[in-house]
């Protein structure tokens, strides 16, 4: 299958942008959404992307197929590694689920269509409709592409002309699902725009910049930052920063029967884009007491791991990441060398997968590409002491806890400032639902127009 050149990012390498050809751009699909999106109804948007998000999910999709074929080479991951990403995302694109995140953002599906009024409006004598803004812009980060298709979904759903500009060398993703959706409805991916450069091209962005109603970027601190202050006063900014996640395991499931089930849990979110993601545990902290300890639990990871490499290999790496794993390694090996309160496995002739066991709880930044640390910690309390230096930038908790304990667990958590716990093995999965980074993801991007009956 040969994809046609609708989108910037299909021009061939060695083509290059101008100002102009940005401005065309926006230009055109300020246009083009006047003509066929902004009247469309919730109900045909829901159903387009339902049906597109179904159509991913069979083998002979061709879009599918080339995100197989050749996704490997653009992406690093392997084929194994893409069918679980494709799978996990378009799975929770069905008409139930987006219908599920419009009454829960907006009380009403049909907020986006029309003056409506729950229960309790129309006691008051009041109705309110959401409006999307016209354009909107993402700056995308090249990780994974999870957030990426996202964004794309919930601009449609607002009928926002959009223009996603992928970091350079990670728009293949992105082509692809605007490609089946100008394959499914052309009129619709005629309001999308995909392409990439490298970040910080002053001459492209304020000309892109200056078009848009509303920004969304994903990415360092610091790069959000510098995007930030380039914006107009009046344009919204929605930024996505660094953010960290971790594993809690409480005493009571480290039982020898079920302590297999947990490990692999923990590997199902170590394993999914190769750690990559925000949602991606750097840590997994593991109570002491129970009837294995967190030593041994670490290295049935280890086992599940290696077990893993098998049957859905990591990928090739760029040299400069495999030489930061190796790296990381020779440091633990040297400490596991003087301390028994140092630990690690590893693939063998290969930097496939690492699990690291230490003594000294404090949090750790791991390398990712499946390097995990495993510390024991006596409970919760103490865990958020020793990580307290990531307080604030921590995404998602996952648990494996009785189900007594898991809700005082998350309450505890909640207090402290995560915004989404989950079971282990849910990290890289959540709901459509999810409010991502504590926020609600369509209710950022749109304003209201209330009435007064």
């Amino acid at each position: 299958m040969n994809l046609p050149n609708y989108f910037l990012a299909d021009l061939p390498p060695e083509a290059t942008l101008s100002p102009a050809m940005i401005t065309e751009a926006c230009q055109t699909l300020k246009r083009n959404r006047e003509r066929y999106l902004a009247g469309r109804s919730t109900e045909q948007l829901v159903n387009v992307l339902s049906d597109v998000a179904a159509a991913w999910r069979q083998p002979d999709n061709p879009f599918r197929k080339l995100a197989l074929e050749l996704g490997p080479a653009e992406t690093g991951f392997s084929v194994e590694t893409l069918k679980r990403g494709l799978d996990g995302f378009f799975r929770q694109l069905t008409r139930e689920n987006l219908q599920a995140l419009l009454v829960q953002e907006f009380g009403d599906v049909r907020r986006l269509d029309a003056l409506t009024a729950t229960e309790g409006e129309r006691k008051l004598s009041r109705a309110a409709m959401a409006v999307g803004p016209e354009f909107l812009v993402h700056i995308a980060a090249g990780n994974i592409p999870n957030p990426t298709w996202m964004s794309i979904n919930l601009g449609l759903l607002t009928r926002s002309a959009q223009f996603v500009k992928c970091a350079s060398g990670s728009a293949f993703l992105p082509r692809l699902l605007a490609h089946s959706l100008y394959e499914a409805d052309s009129k619709l991916g005629a309001c999308l725009e995909i392409a990439e450069w490298r970040g910080g091209n002053a001459a492209l962005e304020s000309v892109l910049f200056g078009e848009a109603d509303c920004v969304t970027a994903t990415g360092s601190d610091d790069a959000l930052a510098a995007i930030r202050s380039r914006l107009p006063v009046k344009t919204r900014f929605l930024g996505y920063g660094h953010r960290v996640s971790f594993g809690f395991v409480a005493r009571e499931v480290l039982s020898r029967s079920n302590v297999p089930r947990v490990a692999a849990r923990v590997a199902d979110d170590v394993v999914a884009w190769n750690q990559l993601g925000c949602l991606s545990p750097h840590v997994l902290y593991a109570q002491p007491g129970g009837e294995v300890p967190p030593d041994q639990f670490a290295e049935s990871l280890a086992d599940e791991l290696e077990r893993r490499e098998q049957i859905e290999p990591r990928g090739e790496l760029p040299t400069a990441h495999a030489a930061a794993i190796a790296s990381r390694r020779g440091i633990y090996e040297v400490r596991a060398a003087h301390s028994p309160e140092t630990l690690m496995w590893h693939s063998r002739e290969s930097t496939a997968w690492t699990v690291v066991f230490e003594a000294d709880p404090r949090f750790q930044v791991s390398c990712l590409n499946r390097f995990i640390y495993v510390k024991p910690v006596k409970d919760l309390t103490e865990l958020l002491q020793h990580a307290e230096v990531v307080r604030g930038q921590v995404s998602t908790v996952g648990l494996a806890a009785s189900e007594h304990q898991a809700e005082e667990l998350a309450i505890q958590l909640a207090r402290w400032g995560v915004t989404r716990v989950c079971p282990l093995g849910q990290m890289q999965n959540p709901p459509l639902t999810w409010r991502h980074d504590g926020r609600p993801a369509l209710g950022d991007l749109v304003s209201w127009t209330e009435m007064e009956l």
